[in-house]
Formats: structure tokens, sequence, C-alpha cells
């Protein structure tokens, strides 16, 4: 077994239930903690016998892209796409998290965060 983990995926998009945030949009961070057996590909030392992080920041940035009212929602559908793409990851862990968000306080940011597990 083993961890892969992708730390603050940065992201501009169009999430939230504002219709300001869907005309200007916020600055998002995505972290992601795979864990897959990869005691393959550190014996073979492939690309094809890994979690290729090339792949899973290309799921995080093409979901992001797609507009979400919530961040669960969003965060849902990458970890969907994970299981469905990348049969080696045996559980995933996601964590959204909107920058500065429109609450009316000095807030840093806010996160959601799920996981999932084959």
């Amino acid at each position: 077994m083993g961890i892969i983990k992708l730390h603050n995926i940065r992201v501009h998009t169009n999430h939230g239930c504002l219709i300001e945030e869907s005309k200007i949009g916020s600055d998002y961070r995505v972290d992601l903690i795979i864990k897959a057996n990869l005691n393959r590909s550190a014996q073979s030392d492939q690309l094809s016998d890994t979690v290729d992080y090339v792949h899973l920041n290309v799921i995080v940035k093409e979901e992001m892209a797609i507009r979400s009212n919530l961040l669960e929602h969003v965060a849902e559908r990458i970890l969907n796409r994970i299981f469905k793409e990348l049969i080696q990851v045996t559980t995933a862990t996601i964590a959204v998290s909107k920058i500065n968000p429109p609450i009316g306080g000095d807030v840093e940011m806010v996160t959601i965060e799920r996981t999932k597990s084959r």
C-alpha cells in the first residue's frame, strides 16, 4: 500500500450559489490524498503500474471547471472520476477550499472534505 498526495492545486472558477460568484468567480484550493497498492510500481519503475499524479491533476482541473452550486457536489464528481478512471485507487480523500469566501467576514477559506473507498 502507499499514499500519493497532491497539495494546493490552485484554480479560479465559478462555483457558488450567489449570482456574483457565477460571474466573477473565486480562487479555490484542492488537496487530494490517494491510497493505492504501489508495490508493483516500486519494483517495476513503470508509470503504467502506478497512479499517475498528472492524471489526477487533470481530473481535478477538468471537474473544477464545471460549475456547481456546492463544493460537496464538485468534490463528489472528482471522486467518482478518480474511481472510474484509476482502478488502482482504493481510497481517496479530497478537500476543496474556497479562498476568501463571500460570507461577510474575514475568513481565509472554507473547506469541505470527503472520503470514498472501494
